[in-house]
């Protein structure tokens, strides 16, 4: 009988599946722009006020804008206070007016 030995056994290998790294997304508040979270600055609510969270750790409510002027000027009209669910202070507002002015400016190529 042809088939029935262990020597006729079709042997099969398995390929190693390669997986896919899921990449976390997120969306400026600025201008809706969906992008990679690690493109992004968090800014984020604590007990202490709004501040810019270079880390992305820090614990509290957090939103999301890109490194752009544009974007942190439209999320401080009011974007950013929606996201984060609070009003801010004029404290948190001169926080985060001295971290966009150390943004680069907007240049069009």
């Amino acid at each position: 009988m042809i088939g029935n030995k262990p020597s006729d056994k079709l042997k099969v290998t398995k390929k190693p599946v390669q997986r896919v790294k899921h990449v976390p997304q997120r969306t400026c508040v600025g201008c809706r722009e969906v992008l990679p979270k690690r493109q992004m600055v968090r800014v984020v609510r604590t007990a202490d006020g709004v501040q810019v969270d270079p880390t992305g750790k820090l614990a509290g409510r957090g939103a999301y804008l890109h490194d752009k002027r544009e974007c942190w000027a439209r999320g401080m009209r009011g974007a950013l206070a929606h996201a984060l669910k609070a009003e801010l202070t004029a404290e948190d507002r001169a926080r985060l007016e001295s971290f966009m002015n150390t943004l680069p400016a907007e240049t069009n190529v």
